[in-house]
C-alpha cells in the first residue's frame, strides 16, 4: 500500500494543469456509453443484453464523440476536483440533460426504437456516475497528497452560517481535517451540522486529549470582542491555536466588519473642555534659545519637544537613557514640517552621570533646562527604592548642579501629585527632588530653578487609559485597585502647554512684577475622577457594556485587587495651605516650606551612603526623615544614626 500510494503521488506530482484537464475530459468520454450501457441493461432486464448493444453500437460511438465535446463547451473540465461543490453540481445537472437531450434527437434521426424512460433513466444515471465518479476522484486524490504530510486537526467554534462555511471550505484542504463544531447553543450540541458532529466547550479539555486536536477557530463573528477574546484565552491556557475569522459576508463587504477596539481619545473622558490650541503669551522665554530636554523619548519629554517646535528654539537637545526612545523621537522631530531653522541634538545619557551633564550644558550653550526624566512607575519604584532614589532625587541635584555652574537661565522640573505628603518611593523620592530644586533656588545667581507639580496623564505610558484598553481589547477583566480611588487628569497637550507657560512666569528675584525663582506651580486638574467610572466610560467608549450581578450578560467584568503597596485612595496637590494666583487661570503658585541649606546637605549625603552600600531600608529612611507624610521605612538606630537627628529643626 505504501509503495502504491509512493507511486501514485508521483505521478499526481508529474501532471500539469492541462493534463489534469485532459483526464476529465476522457472520463466523460468513457463514461456516457458506459452508462447507456446500463441503462440498457435496466431497460432490458438483462445482465447483457447482447442484441440491443449490436443496434445501438452507433449510438455508443456518438455518444463518447458528443460527451466530452459537450464536457468541453459547458467548462465542465476547468472545473477543479478541490473546488467541486454545489454550483459544480448543478452545472454536471445540466450537462447531464443536455446529453439525454443528444440521445433523444439520436434516436429519432436513427429511427431507433429507445423508450422515452430509458432516456431519462440514462440522464439520471450519467448525472450519478459523473458526480460520484468526481467526488471519489477528489477523495483518492487528498489520499495521495496528504501521505508523508502532517494534518492539522482543527475544532470550529461556532455551528452558525460561517462555521458551516467554513467546514465546507476546509473539507478538501490537503493539511487540515476538521473534526467537530463546538457551540454554546445548548440545542445544537449532540447534533451533526454539515456532517460534523457538535460538541460543548464544557468538555474541551476531554476533547483535545481524546481527538489530539491542534488548533481551533473561531467562526463567530457577531459575538463581541471581548467575549471572542475570553474563549481564545480559555483555548490557549490548553496550549492550542486559537484563529478568529470575520464572517464571508464581512469579507466582502457585504456587512461591516466587527471591530469596536477604534483608538480611544484620552481628552473624551475628561468631564470639561479641553484647553483652546492657540499659541499663549510668554513663550517668549523658548523662542531662539537652546534647550535640553531631559527624559526626551518618554510621554511628557516628547510632547515637550514637539510643542517647543512650534516657537523656533535655536536648538533642541534631547537628553534620553534608552537607545530606542531616543531614536523614536529624533527621527519624529526631523520629519516634523515645522522643525525650521531648529537643530536637533540626540545625547545618549543618564542625568546621573556628571560628566555627561556637564559636557550638554557647555557643548550646546544651554539656556532652558526642561527636567522631564524620572522613574515614575509606582510599583516598580517600591520594588526597586535605590534606582528610583539615585535616578529622580541624585539624578536632578546632578544636572542641576551642571546648570547652575553653566549659568543656565531657566531649570523647569516636572513634579507630580504623588509628591504631596507621599505614601510611596516614588512620591517621597519626587517631593525630595522638589526639596533639592528649592534648595538650588535659594543660592543660584544666575539660573531661576521652579519646578510644575500637576495630576496623572491621561494616555501616558503606564497610565489607565492605555492598560484599560488593553484589557477591553483582551475580553476584560479590567482591574481596579479599590472601587473609590479618585485621581485627577488632564491630557498630554495640555499638561506640557502648562508647563512650558509655568516655566516662563519665574523670574529672579530683582525682576519685578514676577515671582522669585524656587516656586511651585500647580496646575488646575478640575475635580479629581473616581477611575471606576473612567473604567466604565471606556467600556461603553469601546461599544460594549459592564458586565457586573446586575448584568451577567455584560461584554467586560470590573474586578477588584486591592490597594498595591504605597498607594493613596485620594491624591492631593499642595502640602500648605492656600495658593497664589498667576497671570494664567489653570496656573497656580503654592507656598511650601523648603529645607535649610544644612538640611539638604545632610539629607543627600546619608541618601548617597546609602545609595553606595544598596542599603534599601536606610534610603527610605532618609526619605521618612525630611519627606512630609512619607513613613516608608522604621527607622532604627542600626542604620547608622537616629531619626530624632535626621528630622529638619523647626
Amino acid at each position: 500500500m505504501t509503495q502504491l500510494r509512493s507511486h501514485l503521488f508521483a505521478l499526481v506530482e508529474r501532471l500539469n494543469r492541462f493534463h489534469k484537464r485532459f483526464v476529465l475530459v476522457l472520463v466523460d468520454a468513457l463514461l456516457a456509453p458506459l452508462s447507456l450501457l446500463v441503462t440498457v441493461m435496466l431497460v432490458y432486464a438483462s445482465f447483457f443484453p447482447a442484441q440491443a448493444v449490436v443496434e445501438l453500437w452507433h449510438i455508443f460511438l456518438v455518444l463518447a464523440v458528443v460527451a466530452p465535446l459537450q464536457s468541453i463547451a459547458l467548462g465542465i473540465q476547468n472545473i477543479k476536483l478541490k473546488a467541486y461543490e454545489s454550483l459544480a453540481i448543478l452545472r454536471t445537472g445540466a450537462f447531464a440533460a443536455l446529453l439525454a437531450i443528444s440521445l433523444y434527437a439520436i434516436c429519432r434521426e436513427t429511427s431507433e426504437p429507445f423508450p422515452l424512460v430509458g432516456i431519462a433513466l440514462f440522464g439520471l444515471i450519467f448525472f450519478l456516475s459523473s458526480v460520484g465518479l468526481r467526488l471519489a476522484m477528489l477523495n483518492v486524490y487528498l489520499w495521495v497528497l496528504r501521505w508523508g504530510h502532517r494534518r492539522w486537526r482543527v475544532l470550529i467554534y461556532g455551528a452558525g452560517t460561517t462555521g458551516i462555511q467554513l467546514a465546507a471550505a476546509l473539507k478538501s484542504h490537503d493539511s487540515v481535517v476538521v473534526v467537530a463544531f463546538l457551540d454554546d447553543n445548548i440545542a445544537l450540541q449532540s447534533m451533526t451540522v454539515a456532517g460534523l458532529r457538535v460538541l460543548s466547550p464544557d468538555r474541551i479539555e476531554h476533547i483535545v486529549q481524546e481527538r489530539d486536536i491542534d488548533r481551533v477557530l473561531l467562526a463567530m463573528p457577531s459575538t463581541s470582542a471581548p467575549k471572542q477574546a475570553q474563549i481564545a484565552r480559555r483555548l490557549q491556557s490548553l496550549g492550542l491555536d486559537v484563529l478568529a475569522l470575520p464572517s464571508f459576508a464581512q469579507l466582502v463587504g457585504a456587512e461591516a466588519l466587527v471591530d469596536n477596539l477604534t483608538p480611544v481619545e484620552p481628552g473624551q473622558f475628561l468631564g470639561r473642555k479641553p484647553m483652546d490650541d492657540t499659541p499663549t503669551d510668554g513663550m517668549a522665554a523658548y523662542c531662539g534659545r537652546s534647550i535640553l530636554v531631559t527624559g526626551a523619548g518618554g510621554t511628557i519629554g516628547s510632547e515637550l519637544c514637539r510643542q517647543l517646535l512650534s516657537y523656533s528654539p535655536r536648538k533642541l537637545v534631547l537628553f534620553e537613557v534608552s537607545e530606542i526612545a531616543l531614536y523614536d523621537i529624533d527621527r519624529e522631530l526631523r520629519a516634523r514640517p515645522d522643525l525650521g531653522p531648529t537643530e536637533i541634538i540626540p545625547l545618549l545619557a543618564s542625568v546621573t552621570d556628571s560628566r555627561a551633564t556637564r559636557s550638554a550644558m557647555s557643548d550646546h550653550t544651554i539656556e532652558v533646562v526642561l527636567h522631564a526624566a524620572a522613574y515614575k512607575h509606582v510599583p516598580l519604584v517600591e520594588a526597586n527604592p535605590i534606582a528610583g532614589m539615585s535616578n529622580n532625587v541624585l539624578g536632578t541635584r546632578t544636572l542641576a548642579d551642571a546648570a547652575d555652574e553653566a549659568g543656565v537661565e531657566r531649570f523647569i522640573l516636572i513634579s507630580t501629585d504623588k509628591a504631596v505628603r507621599p505614601t510611596n518611593v516614588m512620591g517621597a523620592s519626587k517631593r525630595l527632588a522638589e526639596l533639592v530644586i528649592q534648595d538650588l533656588s535659594k543660592r543660584s545667581r544666575q539660573t531661576v530653578f521652579s519646578m510644575v507639580r500637576f495630576g496623572n496623564v491621561l494616555g501616558s505610558s503606564g497610565s489607565v487609559v492605555p492598560l484599560f484598553k488593553e484589557q477591553i481589547a483582551k475580553g476584560g477583566p479590567i482591574t481596579l485597585t479599590h472601587d473609590d480611588v479618585t485621581r485627577y487628569f488632564m491630557t498630554i497637550a495640555e499638561a506640557v502647554k502648562l508647563v512650558l507657560l509655568a516655566g516662563s512666569f519665574s523670574q529672579p528675584a530683582a525682576h519685578s512684577g514676577g515671582p522669585s525663582g524656587g516656586d511651585v506651580f500647580v496646575l488646575d486638574m478640575g475635580k479629581p475622577m473616581r477611575i471606576r467610572d473612567l473604567a466604565e466610560q471606556m467600556i461603553q467608549a469601546a461599544g460594549y457594556t459592564v458586565r457586573d450581578p446586575d448584568h451577567p450578560d455584560g461584554d467586560i467584568e470590573i474586578k477588584m485587587i486591592g490597594l498595591r503597596p504605597g498607594e493613596k485612595m485620594h491624591e492631593e496637590l499642595l502640602i500648605g495651605e492656600g495658593l497664589l494666583t498667576t497671570p494664567h487661570a489653570k496656573i497656580l503658585r503654592a507656598r511650601e516650606v523648603s529645607l535649610t541649606e544644612l538640611d539638604m546637605a545632610k539629607a543627600l549625603q546619608s541618601l548617597r551612603n546609602a545609595m553606595a552600600t544598596g542599603d534599601a531600608l536606610a534610603a527610605r529612611a532618609v526619605a521618612a526623615a525630611y519627606v512630609e507624610g512619607f513613613g516608608g521605612a522604621t527607622i532604627s538606630d542600626d542604620l547608622g544614626f537616629e531619626a530624632e537627628k535626621m528630622l529638619p529643626k523647626a
